[in-house]
């Protein structure tokens, strides 16, 4: 197969990227912001399962939290059969299941069908991101991935905003002897249902497939992907296994930051609907429409934050300052009556989502590119973890205390410390042999991305 070298070929290889995009990036932001409803659509039907089934902060804690666990127990098993089957096959499937999964849920009964169901939702999603993932590398060339990868993500802030409303509005149906939480599990879940159907027919699982791109189009395609395929593979290494990369202090230390970040985030996901409706006598919608506003501003933040570590290169200092931020915020929501709590709470999203977005060029910045993609996925999973801490950590302390105050001040205490962890960390001048940074960097600050790794 042909390198693609002549200008005819780079324009026809950038035209064919373009349909790509155009033909798949689309129905992929749609697909995560469907499943990330479904993911957390249960923070705003606390209250309702609580007087309804009995279910307690600490059942909901651990309920919310066994999503993650799922999660992460399938996520190799669903990768495997993924690349075994193809990513149309595989991708339809996950939504299948996810969305049956979703709408099961409407038929809790109790605590233990209710930890059955979240665990069950979490193992159905698992393989959907790193799906996606791998999907963008049968079809586009690296060149491309990251400006697509970035779009993607936008799906998840959408989602943020528009979860709130959208699950306000649907708790105000009933019927058919079914309460409004049953009627919001049932439409959001049906709409993973309805959608895969859609990615059956819309997707295909190599370029070789696919009807809309012309023949000169395909093949460019398929040659360049190939091309990069045969470099990775000349310079392939032999995996390291998790206990070895863990065992690299800067690895271990990205996985505590990155468990930090996602502590905070999902601690402030399941609970915020909670928070907001100690403000007053609000109702659903009215309490949905107030979830939108801290991730309408952390969305600004984030890309206001992104410009600025790009004009002024130092990106662990820029995640350190938004840590900063993400603990005062969490700290002060404990001071003041709930208004306060959650203008405090506002605040806090300004530093805990834009410290999502600057962290992972760091790690990106330091691994020798041949682990690097399974290093990111450790820590991935790892930080996830905090999916399953942080409302566990709640709902107990509010069952046992009556409160989440310490919930709080363990978020900001943990940002903190993981703050001045990013910003003071280094590694040891002439350390041999244990360092997994890029080749022939063993003196380098490892953790200071370089100055093109601005998000």
């Amino acid at each position: 197969m042909k390198t693609l070298q002549s200008p005819l070929d780079v324009t026809v290889l950038a035209r064919a990227a373009a349909k790509v995009k155009r033909h798949v990036l689309p129905l992929f932001v749609v697909m995560f912001i469907v499943n990330y409803i479904d993911r957390v659509n249960i923070g705003f039907v606390r209250s309702h399962m609580e007087t309804d089934l009995g279910i307690g902060a600490a059942a909901y804690g651990l309920g919310a939290g066994l999503f993650f666990v799922g999660y992460a127990l399938f996520e190799v098993p669903s990768n495997m059969l993924l690349q075994r089957y193809g990513a149309r096959v595989w991708l339809t499937r996950i939504m299948f299941t996810w969305g049956a999964a979703a709408m099961a849920m409407a038929f809790v009964k109790g605590e233990t069908s209710f930890y059955v169901l979240r665990f069950i939702l979490g193992a159905a999603e698992a393989g959907f991101f790193p799906g996606i993932i791998y999907y963008f590398t049968q079809w586009l060339p690296a060149s491309e991935r990251g400006k697509t990868m970035a779009v993607f993500l936008s799906g998840s802030a959408i989602a943020s905003v528009i979860s709130g409303p959208v699950s306000g509005a649907l708790l105000h149906i009933s019927g058919l002897g079914l309460h409004g939480w049953q009627w919001m599990f049932l439409i959001e879940g049906a709409a993973s249902v309805v959608l895969c159907a859609f990615v059956w027919f819309w997707l295909q699982s190599h370029p070789r497939q696919a009807k809309w791109l012309s023949e000169e189009e395909r093949e460019a395609l398929v040659a360049a992907i190939a091309e990069e395929q045969r470099a990775r593979e000349a310079v392939q290494v032999a995996k390291p296994s998790m206990f070895k990369l863990l065992a690299d202090r800067q690895i271990a230390l990205f996985c505590f930051i990155y468990f930090s970040i996602a502590l905070t985030i999902y601690g402030a996901t399941f609970w915020l609907p909670s928070m907001i409706k100690k403000m007053g006598n609000l109702g659903d919608f009215q309490v949905g429409l107030l979830n939108s506003i801290p991730w309408i501003i952390s969305i600004v933040a984030m890309y206001g934050f992104a410009a600025m570590a790009g004009k002024w290169k130092f990106q662990q200092a820029w995640v350190a300052l938004t840590l900063v931020i993400a603990a005062v915020g969490m700290f002060m929501s404990t001071i003041g009556g709930p208004i306060f709590a959650f203008v405090a709470i506002c605040f806090a999203a300004i530093g805990f989502k834009a410290a999502s977005a600057l962290f992972w060029p760091i790690p990106q910045s330091y691994l020798d590119a041949r682990i690097a993609a399974a290093v990111i996925a450790l820590i991935n999973s790892i930080g996830n973890l905090g999916g399953f801490v942080a409302p566990t950590a709640f709902g107990f302390l509010e069952e046992t205390t009556g409160s989440i105050e310490g919930g709080l001040y363990g978020l900001a205490a943990t940002s903190l410390i993981a703050a001045v962890v990013i910003f003071f960390a280094r590694t040891a001048p002439g350390a041999k042999g244990k360092s997994l940074a890029k080749p022939h960097d063993e003196t380098a600050v490892v953790v200071t991305a370089s100055p093109a790794a601005s998000h």
